[in-house]
C-alpha cells in the first residue's frame, strides 16, 4: 500500500477539467510554445514574469548552485500529463500538464527553488505558480518568479518566510515538447503494418524528471507520487503504480481516456516512469502474488518474443526475495520494450523500461548471446527493485554502489535462472578484464567521489561508465568472496531492512557487513570499511609480483603506460589491502592478505618442475606477475597439460601477460608465448581472452608489414579449433550443447575468416549467398549470424551491402536488426562506409539510440576508422547539439573512434579536437583525456615493440613471399 491520501476518480476528473479544460488557454499555450521553438534550436524557458533581483556574483545565490537547498522537503506530488501522439497545428509533438507538490518547510526560507527544465509554464495570476497553505497554514504571496536556466530551476521568491513545520502546496501548469531526444518525457516512433506509430515514454535518470514536470529532482528528495495520464482511445497508459479503472472523458472536443494510478511507494524522482502506447502484453495468470506483464509492439508479443522474459522474471524475482530475505515491495512488475531507448534498461519502480534487444527474445532468430543479455539485464533491473529503489544512495557520487552492486548480483540472479550457463564465471570476461584496461589509465577515476565534486548534470552523466558498473561489480564480488557470499548476503539483508524507503551512503553498507562479519567465523586483517576504502577512494589497482624463489611479494599501482603522470591524489598512496589467493602444483587454494608494499608469502617452496598461479578464478581485482622461472614453468605446463590449470586462470595468465607487456613489465614475446598452447585449447574463456588481446595487435599493426606474419600465426593456431567445431557440429549442421561452446564456435569462425582460412570464407559467403537467393528463408544459425554477415559483407561488394541494408530496414526483430547494423560496418568499400556514416545523421535511417554505436562499429574497421574520425570532427556540433551533451554514449563514441590511434599526427589531431571543442564535450570529456593518454601509450608501445613482434610472428609462422 502506498503512503499518503488516496484521490478518488470523481475528484481526479474534476481536477483535470478545471486545470486544462479551457480551450483558449490550451491553444494560446501551443502558439507561445511554437514561437519559442522557432526561436531556439532547443526549447528554452518562457520569458520570466519578473526579473530576478540583482545580486553580487559572489557569494553565489541559492538559485545559482546546482544542489537544492535543504529548507524544503517534498511529501507528495499529484501530476496530470496529456501527451499528444500527433503533431499539433504548429507541427510539434507536445505534452500538457499540471502538477501540485505538497512539501514541508524544515528550515525558514522565503524562497522556493524547484527543478524545471525545458518546460514552458503558463501565466497563472501573472506568475508561473500558485502557492497555498495546507492544514491551516497560510502561504505568503509570490513576489518574484523566474526560470534560472543554467541550474535548471524555477525560482519563486516570496513576500515573507515559510514557517518551519508547516506544509504548503505549489501548483504549476506547463507545456513541454514530446521530443525524440530520449530523455525526460519523450517520444519513440516505429512503423507497424505501414503505419507510423508514436509512443510517449520516459527516461528520468539521472536528471530529467524536471523535463516532465517541476520537481525536487534529487535522489534524497523522496516522495509519494499520484500520476494521472490522459491518452487517446485505443492506447493504454502505464506508470509505476497499479492502474485504476480508466475513464472516458472529453476535453477540447477530444474523446480521451483518463487513467489514474495507485500512489507509488515513497521514492526518488529518477525512478518515475509513464508510457502511453498501443502495445500488447503477456502476463502471469490472475491471482499471482506479483503481477508480471511483458509489454512490446503487438507483433512482437504475437510472435512470442516476450515469452522468455516472462518465464525468467518469476524465478529471478524469487531468487532476489530469498537473497535479500525481503518480499518484492510492489504489487506488480511491468516490463516494457521500447523501439527507442538510450540505455540498455532502466529500473523504474514497477515499470521497467528496456531497449527491445534487452527484453525480447525470438528463439528462431535471436542468438545464445541475445538470450544471455536478456537474462542478465532483467536480473540487473530486478536487483535494483530493492538495492537502489527501496534503499537509495543519497547522492550520485555513490552511483557506483547502486550500479556496481546490480551488475554483480545480476550474474547471481541469471545463474539461478539459467544454472547451466556458468554465469558466475562469465562475469570475469563480461565485466572484469575489460574494465581493468580502463582503470589502468592515469586518467581513470575513483569509484566514489566527494559529493561536492559531482554537481552538474554533465558531472553526473560522466559517472555512468565502465568504472561505475564493471569495476563496481568487480570489487563487490571480491568483497563477497573474501567475507563469503553467505556473510555478504546476511549483511545486505539487515542493511535493506534498516534503510527501506530511505537514503544511504556506502559507509552504511560497510557497517552492516561488518556486523555480519563479526557474527561469523570470517577473520579480516582490518574492518570492512578500511579494506574497501582502499578500493573505492583511489583509482586503479595493483600488480602483485610474486618471486617464487624467495617468497617475496610486492604490490605497485599498475599503469598501462608506466611513463604516464598520475595527477589524481590518493589518500592511501596507491597501496591496497589485497586478498591474495594462490595454488601450487597439486595443492589446494591458499590465501594471504598483502597489506603493505612488500611482504613474504608463507609456505612457498617449489620443486624444479613446480608452478604457482595466483588470484584463483580472478576473484581479486589485481594483476599478477611472477619471477621468470615461474613464468617458464607455467608456459611449460600450458604446453604439456593445460587442463591442470583452472580454466579461468588459463585465461588470466594470457590477460595478465599481455597487459604486463604493454606496461613494460614483461617482454612482449612472453605474452605472445602464452598463446602457443591454444592449438590444443577448446574452452571459451582462454580463446576469448586471447582474441581480445590479439585484437590490440590488429589495431596497432593491421596497416603495417607486421600484419602478414601475424595473420599467418593466428590462422595456424585457430585452424584446429575450426576443425574441432566442424566435427562437433557435424559439418556445421548442429548447435553445440554447451553454452560457452556456442560462443567459442563463433570465435573459431570469426578468427578463421579474419585470418584468411579459405574453408571459412567459402562457408560464410556460401551461407550468405543462399540467403540472398532466397531472402524469405534465412537458414544461417542464429548464433553465427553476426560473424557470417560481417565476413560475407567484407568479402563482397555493393550487392551484399545493399541486400543487408534492405534486410536491416525490414527487420521486425531488434536483435536481428542489431546484427545487420554491425555487419554493414564490415565492408571494405570506403564509399559504402561513407554512405553509412551519412545515414547516422538521419534518424529515419539509423535511430538516434543507435547512431553512436554505428559510428563506433565503422571505426573498428581499419578502412573505416579514418573515415569515422573525419566524420565525427566534421559533424561534432550537430552530434553534440542533436544528441545531447549529457548522452551516456558520448564517452563510448570518443573511445571507439580513437582506439587505433598510435602516431604523433593522430595525437596532435586529438589535441586540436580538444581545443576546438572546449566546453562542448559533455559526458565525453573524461573519455577524451583517456584517448589522449592511450594514444601516447600506443605510440610508445609500437615504437618499442614493432620489430620484435614482427620477428616473433615471422619465426612462428612466416607469411608467404
Amino acid at each position: 500500500m502506498g503512503k499518503g491520501v488516496y484521490i478518488s476518480k470523481a475528484v481526479a476528473v474534476t481536477c483535470v477539467v478545471a486545470a486544462i479544460g479551457a480551450v483558449a488557454t490550451i491553444i494560446a499555450l501551443s502558439v507561445v510554445y511554437a514561437q519559442e521553438k522557432s526561436k531556439n534550436e532547443e526549447i528554452l524557458p518562457t520569458a520570466t514574469t519578473s526579473t530576478p533581483p540583482t545580486t553580487p556574483s559572489t557569494p553565489k545565490e541559492p538559485w545559482q548552485r546546482y544542489r537544492l537547498p535543504d529548507s524544503l522537503s517534498p511529501v507528495t506530488y499529484n501530476v496530470t500529463l496529456w501527451p499528444w501522439l500527433e503533431r499539433n497545428a504548429e507541427g510539434l509533438y507536445i505534452f500538457k500538464g499540471h502538477s501540485t507538490v505538497v512539501f514541508k518547510c524544515v528550515k525558514e526560507t522565503d524562497l522556493i527553488i524547484i527543478h524545471c527544465n525545458k518546460l514552458n509554464l503558463t501565466m497563472f495570476d501573472r506568475f508561473h505558480a500558485k502557492l497555498s497553505g495546507v492544514s491551516g497554514s497560510t502561504a505568503p504571496d509570490l513576489k518574484h518568479t523566474w526560470l534560472e536556466a543554467p541550474t535548471q530551476y524555477l525560482v519563486v521568491q516570496l513576500s515573507g518566510p515559510l514557517k518551519v513545520g508547516s506544509t504548503y502546496e505549489l501548483f504549476t501548469e506547463f507545456v513541454g515538447e514530446l521530443a525524440d531526444d530520449l530523455g525526460g518525457f519523450y517520444r519513440s516512433e516505429y512503423i507497424e503494418d505501414g503505419v507510423n506509430k508514436v509512443v510517449a515514454t520516459t527516461q528520468m535518470q539521472p536528471t530529467d524528471a524536471r523535463k516532465a514536470f517541476p520537481c525536487f529532482d534529487e535522489p534524497a528528495m523522496k516522495a509519494v507520487f499520484y500520476i494521472t495520464l490522459l491518452h487517446p482511445r485505443g492506447t493504454v497508459a502505464l506508470s509505476n503504480g497499479m492502474d485504476l479503472e480508466p475513464i472516458n472523458i472529453t476535453i477540447e472536443g477530444q474523446h480521451v481516456i483518463q487513467t489514474s494510478f495507485e500512489p507509488t511507494e515513497i521514492m526518488s524522482t529518477y525512478l518515475l516512469a509513464f508510457v502511453v502506447c498501443d502495445f500488447g502484453f503477456i502476463g502471469t495468470p490472475p491471482g499471482a502474488e506479483v503481477m508480471v506483464r511483458i509489454w512490446a509492439r503487438k507483433k512482437a508479443i504475437q510472435e512470442g518474443q516476450g515469452d522468455y522474459a516472462l518465464n525468467k522474471t518469476g524465478p529471478i524475482l524469487e531468487f532476489f526475495e530469498n537473497y535479500y530475505n525481503s518480499s518484492y515491495p510492489l504489487k506488480k512488475s511491468d516490463q516494457i520494450a521500447l523501439p527507442d531507448f538510450s540505455a540498455g534498461a532502466m529500473e523504474n519502480w514497477g515499470l521497467i523500461t528496456y531497449r527491445e534487444t534487452a527484453l525480447l527474445y525470438n528463439p528462431g532468430v535471436s542468438s545464445n548471446g541475445d538470450k544471455e543479455w536478456v537474462a542478465t539485464v532483467i536480473s540487473h533491473e530486478l536487483a535494483h527493485m530493492w538495492f537502489g529503489n527501496l534503499v537509495t544512495t543519497r547522492w550520485w557520487n555513490d552511483l557506483w554502489l547502486n550500479e556496481g552492486f546490480a551488475t554483480y548480483v545480476s550474474y547471481l540472479g541469471a545463474n539461478f535462472a539459467e544454472p547451466n550457463w556458468n554465469m558466475k564465471d562469465l562475469i570475469v570476461l563480461n565485466e572484469i578484464t575489460g574494465v581493468m584496461s580502463v582503470d589502468a589509465l592515469a586518467s581513470s577515476h575513483p569509484l566514489s567521489s566527494k559529493e561536492e565534486d559531482i554537481m552538474t548534470p554533465e558531472d553526473i552523466s560522466q559517472l555512468f561508465d565502465s568504472i561505475t558498473y564493471s569495476k563496481g561489480a568487480a570489487v563487490l564480488r571480491m568483497l563477497s568472496e573474501f567475507i563469503t557470499e553467505r556473510v555478504f548476503s546476511s549483511g545486505l539483508q539487515t542493511y535493506l531492512k534498516e534503510f527501506e524507503y530511505r537514503n544511504t551512503v556506502c559507509q552504511d553498507l560497510w557497517n552492516h557487513l561488518q556486523v555480519a562479519v563479526d557474527k561469523s567465523s570470517v577473520k579480516l586483517p582490518n574492518t570492512v570499511e578500511e579494506i574497501m576504502n582502499r578500493w573505492i577512494l583511489q583509482m586503479g589497482f595493483p600488480v602483485v609480483t610474486i618471486d617464487t624463489q624467495s617468497g617475496t611479494i610486492t604490490q605497485k599501482h599498475f599503469l598501462l603506460d608506466p611513463d604516464s603522470v598520475v595527477t589524481t591524489p590518493s589518500p592511501f598512496n596507491y597501496e591496497w589491502f589485497v586478498p591474495l589467493t594462490w595454488i601450487k602444483t597439486g595443492g589446494s587454494e591458499q590465501q594471504h592478505w598483502l597489506l603493505v608494499k612488500e611482504d613474504k608469502l608463507p609456505d612457498v617452496v617449489l620443486g624444479p618442475d613446480d608452478w604457482l598461479v595466483a588470484n584463483i578464478k580472478m576473484k581479486g581485482f589485481y594483476r599478477v606477475n611472477y619471477d621468470s622461472g615461474n613464468w617458464e614453468r607455467l608456459l611449460a605446463k600450458l604446453s604439456s597439460k593445460h587442463t591442470d590449470i583452472p580454466v579461468i586462470n588459463r585465461a588470466q595468465i594470457i590477460d595478465d601477460a599481455f597487459n604486463l607487456a604493454r606496461a613494460k613489465i614483461v617482454n612482449t614475446t612472453l605474452a605472445l608465448r602464452t598463446t602457443k598452447f591454444l592449438n590444443k585449447e577448446t574452452d571459451y574463456m582462454p580463446w576469448e581472452t586471447a582474441s581480445r588481446n590479439l585484437n590490440y595487435f590488429f589495431l596497432m599493426f593491421d596497416r603495417s608489414e607486421v600484419y602478414g606474419p601475424m595473420q599467418a600465426y593466428i590462422k595456424k593456431q585457430v585452424t584446429p579449433l575450426f576443425e574441432h567445431f566442424k566435427k562437433l557440429t557435424v559439418n556445421w549442421t548442429e548447435i553445440p550443447e554447451n553454452h560457452t561452446d556456442q560462443y567459442n564456435q563463433i570465435n573459431a569462425i570469426s578468427l578463421a575468416c579474419k585470418t584468411g582460412l579459405e574453408d571459412c570464407t567459402k562457408l560464410t559467403t556460401g551461407w550468405f549467398k543462399e540467403w540472398m537467393d532466397n531472402p524469405a528463408d534465412n537458414k544461417i544459425s542464429a548464433n553465427l549470424k553476426s560473424t557470417v554477415y560481417c565476413n560475407a559483407i567484407a568479402a563482397g561488394g555493393v550487392d551484399e551491402w545493399d541486400f543487408a541494408w534492405s534486410m536491416y530496414k525490414n527487420a521486425s526483430i531488434a536483435s536481428e536488426a542489431d546484427k545487420l547494423m554491425y555487419a554493414l560496418s564490415c565492408t571494405k568499400q570506403p564509399w559504402l562506409l561513407n554512405r553509412y556514416l551519412q545515414y547516422c545523421l538521419d534518424p529515419d535511417k539509423i535511430r538516434k539510440q543507435d547512431a553512436t554505436y554505428t559510428i563506433t562499429y565503422i571505426a573498428s574497421n581499419a578502412i573505416g576508422q579514418p573515415l569515422a574520425w573525419d566524420f565525427v570532427r566534421a559533424n561534432w556540433d550537430h552530434i553534440y547539439n542533436d544528441y545531447g551533451g549529457g548522452s551516456f554514449s558520448f564517452g563510448g563514441l570518443i573511445n571507439g573512434v580513437t582506439k587505433r590511434f598510435s602516431t604523433e599526427f593522430e595525437y596532435k589531431q586529438l589535441l586540436q579536437f580538444k581545443e576546438d571543442n572546449a566546453g562542448q564535450l559533455g559526458s565525453g570529456a573524461i573519455a577524451l583525456e583517456q584517448a589522449l593518454e592511450r594514444t601516447k601509450a600506443n605510440m610508445n608501445w609500437v615504437a618499442m615493440n614493432k620489430e620484435q613482434v614482427f620477428n616473433w610472428f615471422n619465426s612462428e609462422a612466416p607469411s608467404p613471399v
